[in-house]
């Protein structure tokens, strides 16, 4: 009765022949595989024969957490080999690891990470000593191209180096334990057969060391099980059970096709182990026949994009990696060798960064045509396909169900137009959309209602053939049973982070209506008006508003006009802007999503006070108080002053704008740039109404006159120097962008009418140059005209 303990990198080609040879050799009773344990009993589903890479999909959700995790499977995963073969020697196959939901993963997205930063400072050791640029390089070094003889042995070392100098942390300790037990109820079955057991290398020698602890003394034949002290609870059958997730959760675990380049570190993949379509290659013919067929599918690869490469270059790339692969002692050419060689040979101009295999990750933005197709080329475009019988979760089937009995399965090529004003065919339009806020491909939105109170009661859709649709089907299922089910959860995920800011609240809105899921979609809104209370981004909360508002009052093909819960998204909004524009500071500038967010109080007060706990009254105070506030923004400032001179009754309007506009002016022309944009953007007919008396007849300055906003203004801006004009330009031209042409028009007409001068208003309005380079020239020529009178040399008039 013995455990042989195989620690293996995974997806390492050289790894998968020692796995293979190895239950040649043993003829083991047990191969236990580091694996979820949960799929145990769905063994012979993972063997039908689908084409590989898939991977065991898991997920889990609660009311506080939610988790997925993959376990990807190619052809030379030592895992998969330790599977296939051991079945074929007639072992009995077992998966010995935690399940994916279980705590001990933490935020850990991929079983099969490589624990490679955990042990740094080991691999940055080794890699000086060999004198190689990355551990990807180093483990080629060691393993890939060296002989399979002593391999085992190599293995053991190096683990228990990197090992030895890393601590696992407590999920690792929890996982090792699980492990452990498994070992330990598998050697007690085992009689006199070896049981070989196959993990990543960074749990071996923790593997090793629980077992032999758990071992009885004097060898009086205890069984082993007696001994346990790892309080893992077991079935009757002597197997640890494995752990259940709670009665409220959701959790499963499912096959999905996998691609090349999702296993690709390059691509970001997590397990570390790059160049899968190399590795693949490798795996069926060696490292000699890889390195030859890389050289001949980058070089296609660039002819097919006309990038010129010879056959001397060629050569040159052939020759170049012979020469490397002897020069740093490699018995056969290792990738590393190849790709130098290429680049070598390829590149002759001078790259800006690192070749990206001296490294890790993903390939950066603007990196060379020539390394993006060798990277390319390493990593192949290989997908992998689920054999017909793999079970799938029930989302996938009502899905096809929904999609059949709605006539929306009509081929990777189809079009629909769908009248959202018909009862089926937004049904279609539902369906379709709880399609796409799942992320699942193949049918795209050509056009249709951009918000809440879009007038377009069409949609037009595309079916495309797209790769990965299959697998985001079985993802998706983590959310839910049914469509309407999985895309309410993952609104309401959204939600959540919509708050959190993380996602654009009114998009999540008008997606959960535009899906129509009926109980699904008031639960939303609930849970969006219990959140909008906590949002702390006045932009994002104001077209949470206005699109709440707009549907409440417009909508009429959703069925959500005048909605109670619309209402109380309305109402909380309403409350929580409030609050946060009153607290609002900060420097120069417009904030144009904020004053969008005041021009949404302004239309709710209007036209939906009744929905409001908070009274019209008590908005037009707040913005009263935040116009005269010297720590408010000056863009919040106009727009407050504007929104309480919308709302406060007639006869209790305090303050006239030409009065405050001079006040403004006197901080500096951008400073009143930006309280104008405020005030236009909710109150632009303050800028054109005729004038109006100044001060009363009877007051101090009767004969003063009347006078409008633009006659002040237009008298502040005549009054500027060069230099201040100048500077505030910008600013001034921002704040008339809130008029259209039309309104423009208007008041270039009272502009000249004020100077008497005869003529087209839209000869003030369009130029052929930029107005602000037009008054940099002139300030430049008034510049250039009183240097020149200064030394009397003939200015020109």
């Amino acid at each position: 009765m013995s455990a042989v303990f195989l620690g293996v990198r995974h997806h390492s080609p050289a790894c998968a022949r020692l796995v293979e040879r190895t239950i040649d050799g043993l003829h083991p009773a047990h191969v236990l595989v580091e694996g979820p344990a949960e799929m145990n009993g769905r063994l012979d589903e993972l063997l039908l024969g689908h084409e590989l890479p898939v991977a065991v999909f898991s997920h889990y959700r609660d009311e506080s957490r939610a988790a997925t995790s993959w376990a990807p499977l190619c052809d030379y995963s030592p895992e998969w080999v330790a599977l296939r073969a051991g079945r074929a020697a007639g072992a009995e196959v077992r998966f010995i690891d935690l399940p994916a939901w279980h705590p001990a993963f933490a935020e850990r997205t991929n079983r099969y990470a490589d624990a490679e930063a955990r042990y740094t400072e080991a691999t940055d050791r080794l890699c000086r000593h060999f004198a190689v640029d990355s551990p990807d390089a180093l483990w080629d070094r060691l393993f890939e191209v060296e002989p399979d003889d002593g391999l085992a042995e190599r293995l053991d070392a190096y683990f228990a180096l990197v090992r030895g100098d890393a601590e696992a942390d407590a999920g690792d300790r929890a996982r090792e334990s699980y492990m452990a037990a498994w070992v330990r109820a598998a050697l007690a079955e085992a009689g006199d057969r070896p049981v070989l057991v196959v993990t990543g290398g960074f749990h071996q020698p923790a593997l090793r060391a629980l077992t032999a602890a758990a071992r009885p003394r004097g060898g009086d034949g205890h069984d082993l099980r007696e001994h346990d002290t790892d309080g893992w609870e077991r079935g009757a059958d002597g197997w640890p059970r494995v752990p259940a997730p709670p009665e409220d959760a959701l959790a499963g675990s499912f096959l999905v096709p996998y691609s090349f380049r999702q296993l690709d570190a390059f691509a970001g993949y997590q397990s570390g182990m790059p160049s899968p379509g190399y590795y693949q290659q490798v795996w069926e013919s060696g490292p000699e026949a890889a390195a030859e067929s890389l050289l001949r599918v980058v070089v296609g690869r660039l002819r097919a994009r006309k990038v010129p490469v010879s056959t001397s270059d060629l050569i040159a790339a052939r020759s170049l990696a012979h020469g490397l692969t002897t020069l740093r002692g490699h018995p056969h050419p290792a990738r590393i060798d190849v790709l130098d060689g290429l680049a070598g040979a390829l590149i002759t101009d001078d790259l800006d960064r690192p070749l990206p295999w001296t490294g890790r990750g993903p390939l950066g933005a603007g990196a060379h045509p020539v390394v993006v197709e060798m990277v390319a080329a390493c990593s192949g475009d290989r997908i992998g396909r689920l054999h017909p019988d793999t079970p799938a979760p029930p989302l996938v089937h009502d899905v096809a169900a929904r999609l059949a009995a709605l006539s929306l399965d009509g081929g990777p090529e189809a079009s629909y137009r769908l009248d959202l004003t018909d009862a089926t065919d937004l049904e279609r339009s539902r369906v379709l959309h709880r399609l796409r806020v799942l992320g699942i491909p193949g049918h795209e939105r050509v056009s249709g209602p951009e918000h809440g109170i879009d007038p377009v009661f069409t949609e037009r859709w595309e079916s495309r053939p797209v790769a990965g649709r299959e697998a985001a089907l079985v993802e998706a299922g983590a959310y839910g049973a049914t469509l309407a089910e999985a895309a309410a959860v993952a609104l309401a995920d959204r939600t959540r982070d919509a708050v959190s800011g993380a996602d654009d609240p009114a998009r999540t809105l008008f997606d959960a209506v535009l899906c129509g899921m009926d109980g699904f979609s008031q639960r939303l809104l609930g849970e969006l008006a219990s959140r909008v209370g906590e949002s702390k981004d006045a932009g994002a909360l104001g077209e949470i508003l206005s699109t709440a508002l707009g549907l409440w009052r417009h909508d009429r093909v959703f069925g959500v006009a005048r909605g109670a819960l619309l209402a109380g998204v309305v109402d909380r909004a309403t409350e929580r802007l409030v609050w946060l524009l009153e607290g609002a500071r900060g420097g120069p500038g417009v904030d144009f999503a904020r004053l969008r967010a005041v021009v949404a109080v302004r239309d709710t007060v209007r036209h939906a006070a009744r929905l409001l706990s908070v009274r019209p009254e008590a908005v037009a105070s707040v913005a009263w108080r935040i116009s005269g506030d010297p720590q408010a923004p000056f863009d919040l400032r106009g727009a407050a002053f504007g929104l309480h001179r919308a709302l406060a009754p007639v006869q209790d309007v305090s303050g006239e704008p030409a009065g405050a506009v001079r006040a403004v002016a006197r901080a500096g022309t951008d400073a009143l740039g930006d309280w104008l944009a405020g005030l236009f953007a909710l109150a632009r007919d303050e800028m054109t109404e005729p004038a109006v008396p100044a001060v009363p007849a009877d007051g101090p300055n009767p004969g003063r006159g009347a006078e409008s906003l633009l006659d002040v203004l237009d008298g502040l801006v005549c009054a500027l120097p060069d230099d201040a004009f100048l500077a505030g330009l910008p600013a001034l031209r921002q704040a008339f962008m809130f008029f259209p042409p039309r309104e423009r028009e208007r008041i270039a007409e009272r502009l000249l009418e004020r100077r008497g001068v005869r003529g087209s208003s839209r000869s003030l309005l369009r130029t052929t140059e930029d107005p602000l380079l037009i008054a940099r020239a002139r300030a430049l020529e008034e510049s250039v005209s009183r240097l020149l009178a200064r030394y009397d040399l003939g200015a020109t008039p």
